[in-house]
């Protein structure tokens, strides 16, 4: 039988009566960003092929930047392309942790004790937030974003949002409501 509290096929929505699991995660992928990885090598290739292959004759500096600069752009597109090419969240009793990439850099922890509310988005495109990554806006918050479509947010005790695109959010808005709810009282047998 298939764990759908890791990988579920199908949503579940958020009236189901079957228990939450302890720990709930989901992911989100982003294939389209090993395209811009891939440039992002291509990059490095060249400032290296410059290094190497270069005659020298137009003076050292010039050349010097131009690897510099080759070698410098590849890194950073290759690092924010496979820093965001999937997502994976954890929710346990006690926290949400969003890890991006395949290093889980970066990593953002949020206590549910600073939760005060979580709800269901059904559609978020990067657009809407400026692009892919990890992202702020002053008027929505704070959000990773690895492709369009479903997200969970998170809406906490200092006013601020925090919104996270992952497959099965749905659920995930229901483990961690559950989560958030208080303990039924047990009937007091006092005096």
């Amino acid at each position: 039988m298939r764990d759908h509290s890791r990988h579920p096929r199908h949503p579940r929505p958020l009236g189901t009566d079957a228990p939450v699991p302890k720990v709930w995660t989901g992911r989100a992928t982003n294939r389209l960003q090993w395209v811009a990885a891939v440039a992002g090598a291509g990059c490095m290739a060249l400032g290296i092929t410059l290094a190497v292959e270069s005659p020298w004759t137009s003076g050292i500096a010039p050349l010097l930047m131009a690897v510099i600069g080759c070698v410098a752009a590849g890194l950073l597109v290759l690092f924010g392309t496979l820093a965001f090419v999937h997502v994976e969240v954890k929710v346990d009793d006690r926290a949400m942790e969003v890890r991006c990439g395949h290093i889980g850099v970066p990593r953002c922890r949020i206590l549910l004790a600073n939760v005060v509310g979580a709800d269901y988005v059904p559609r978020v495109t990067p657009h809407e937030w400026g692009g892919w990554g990890y992202r702020w806006r002053p008027e929505k918050g704070k959000a990773v974003i690895v492709r369009r479509g479903e997200a969970l947010l998170l809406r906490l005790d200092d006013g601020r949002t925090f919104t996270v695109t992952v497959d099965d959010a749905e659920y995930g808005v229901r483990v961690i409501r559950d989560r958030l709810r208080p303990a039924t009282p047990t009937e007091s047998t006092g005096a």
